[in-house]
């Protein structure tokens, strides 16, 4: 996994690897080939916002595709690679996890995809907050709620892969 690349070796790569890179970030191959080929970026803020405006440009087909490259919520509890995502989200009470699979399993029954959420710094109470209310969100509604947190989940990913802004500082 490419974590901590910096912004010019970044902008260095060569495009397969620069794809390769976004991709992990985001399963799109459209929107990492074209984040990909807006290189070089002068800031951070740069490729982060061509980040959200290529996100919401994908067809629905697409999306869907990027969907498809997230677990459900706490299908991957207590993995590294996981610990910062939704599916890692957990709570020790056995009642309030269930409420949460049979929240994420209406969801996904009612819209055709799975629930997506940024988890950073939020707990399964939260969730299951949130996907309480998303769940009587129109199919049109829920789109584009659903596309604004996958584009939060991209930005985090993407700072984690270019590392600090400033650099580590050795």
């Amino acid at each position: 996994m490419h974590q901590g690349i910096g912004l010019d070796r970044f902008n260095a790569l060569p495009r397969g690897r620069a794809v390769h890179a976004l991709f992990e970030c985001c399963c799109s191959l459209a929107w990492s080939g074209h984040l990909a080929d807006g290189r070089p970026y002068r800031s951070y803020a740069d490729l982060l916002t061509r980040a959200d405006s290529e996100l919401f440009a994908l067809s629905d087909a697409d999306l869907d595709h990027a969907l498809d490259c997230h677990p459900g919520v706490a299908r991957r509890v207590h993995t590294t690679a996981s610990s910062l995502e939704q599916c890692a989200v957990w709570a020790p009470d056995e009642a309030t996890m269930a409420a949460v699979v049979a929240a994420s399993g209406r969801y996904e029954s009612r819209f055709g995809y799975p629930y997506l959420w940024c988890a950073a710094g939020r707990d399964a109470t939260a969730l299951l907050d949130d996907l309480t209310v998303r769940l009587s969100n129109s199919p049109e509604a829920e789109r584009k709620t659903m596309a604004g947190e996958l584009a939060k989940i991209n930005r985090i990913r993407i700072e984690r892969m270019l590392g600090p802004e400033g650099g580590y500082g050795y």
